[in-house]
């Protein structure tokens, strides 16, 4: 049998799991090769040199394989209503090891493919490896799900799988490049332009009927989380502001401050998690870095301009996390 058709294989047989767990999901996500061709995951700014162009490196942006470095995504049998997975290494087993980022061993991302119904949620692990949580997927349509962990003593990995869920569906297209979002009578604004391959420095701003927002909560032990997903392929990039609370030099607002790096010239959707007054909500935002490719035959979308937008977007503000 040859490479292919081994490939082929494998995808087909997670396939069947995801389809015995879901009744209808299915993996098509491809497995990285053994090679150097490595995903990139990116979970902070650290001063270092970045190259100018990750994808033409032969890097692989984060969340696009099920199987990367040995290590796989495999989701298990599980009601209708829970979402079930294990992580396999490289020996072929599943993993029960893994180092806490952000106060928690595993981060789910759930993103329908139009990038609507964003959720930030994390399962809970049982003694076989099992991880478990209710599940985050919502409308009918394919929803892309990123597990965003860390294998003790490796480095950090997130890898995805689509999930379909039946019925009618109509893709909600994705609104214009925007530099302000409302959810819940906040108002966050964005400042900052996203450079292909570059660190990018993004300011947010939170405040609420007119007046700045100082007194953020840390949420998972930051004042905000950022993941941005590139339209089409849904490549990840999940990032945290720099400092922390506690450290004596970061305030809990107005301003949180990020270095992003996109892989690439395109379409990009934001989603800023932020928690006030004990509730955490979710601002969305669509940024263009460079001169964004045709995708699904539309036009190029305009790089974003200053001025608030009317609005928050299509995701589901206020969404519970858990």
């Amino acid at each position: 049998m040859n490479t292919a058709t081994k490939l082929s294989a494998f995808a087909l047989g997670l396939a069947a799991v995801f389809g015995a767990a879901y009744g209808v999901g299915h993996v098509v996500d491809p497995v990285a090769p053994a090679a150097d061709t490595r995903s990139e995951s990116t979970t902070g700014h650290d001063g270092g040199g970045h190259d100018s162009d990750p994808e033409a490196a032969g890097r692989i942006p984060g969340g696009l394989l099920v199987s990367d470095r040995g290590y796989t995504l495999v989701p298990v049998t599980a009601p209708v209503d829970e979402f079930a997975f294990r992580i396999t290494g490289p020996d072929g087993h599943t993993v029960t090891a893994f180092d806490e980022a952000h106060e928690k061993r595993m981060h789910l991302i759930v993103t329908r493919r139009d990038l609507s119904g964003f959720r930030h949620v994390h399962p809970e692990m049982a003694s076989d490896g099992t991880w478990r949580v209710a599940s985050p997927v919502g409308e009918p349509g394919t929803w892309r799900a990123f597990a965003d962990f860390t294998p003790s003593g490796g480095q950090p990995l997130t890898l995805g799988v689509d999930v379909s869920v039946p019925g009618p569906f109509t893709p909600r297209p994705l609104s214009t490049p925007e530099t302000s979002s409302s959810v819940d009578g906040y108002t966050v604004t964005i400042d900052g332009t996203l450079q292909p391959g570059r660190t990018a420095e993004l300011n947010l701003t939170v405040s609420r009927a007119g007046a700045p927002v100082t007194d953020l909560q840390p949420y998972l032990g930051a004042y905000g989380h950022l993941v941005a997903l590139r339209e089409g392929d849904l490549a990840y990039l999940h990032v945290h502001p720099e400092g922390e609370p506690g450290d004596g030099r970061t305030s809990p607002g107005p301003q949180v401050t990020f270095f992003a790096e996109v892989p690439s010239a395109g379409t990009y959707r934001l989603f800023l998690d932020f928690q006030h007054q004990g509730t955490v909500r979710t601002a969305e935002f669509t940024l263009t870095a460079g001169q964004a490719p045709m995708v699904g035959g539309t036009a190029p979308a305009a790089p974003a301009t200053p001025g608030p937008s009317a609005g928050g977007g299509h995701g589901e503000p206020g969404h519970p996390h858990n």
